[in-house]
């Protein structure tokens, strides 16, 4: 089993900055990568950037390219989602989330999620 303790959502302003962080305990050596996802009300689930854990290759939606950034600290078992030029439709709870496995870019690769953390971007 996996845990994770996510913070760093809030409310921003249109342009500003956040970073989200989610720290992973319990069996974190069988994970392969880490990612995270936001929905938004009405919408589905989307990844938004992901990680591996050996090799640190990453993966984002075009949609936050340039702009969000995913990082990790393994010997802190912890990864990080530096989001900046934030915009109004960025507003989602986003989720953490751990895979075991070789496939990483839908949420059904994934194997154990986080509560989530809300993050609005409104003036």
């Amino acid at each position: 089993q996996v845990q994770f303790v996510e913070s760093g959502g809030g409310l921003v302003q249109p342009g500003g900055s956040l970073r989200l962080s989610c720290a992973a305990s319990g069996s974190v050596f069988s994970i392969s990568a880490m990612g995270w996802f936001r929905q938004a009300p009405g919408k589905e689930r989307e990844l938004v950037a992901a990680i591996r854990r050996s090799g640190g290759s990453t993966y984002y939606a075009d949609s936050v390219k340039g702009r969000f950034t995913i990082s990790r600290d393994n010997a802190k078992n912890t990864v990080y989602l530096q989001m900046n030029s934030l915009k109004p439709e960025d507003t989602a709870v986003y989720y953490c989330a751990a895979n075991l496995g070789p496939r990483w870019s839908d949420a059904n690769d994934y194997d154990y999620w986080g509560q989530g953390t809300q993050v609005t971007v409104s003036s």
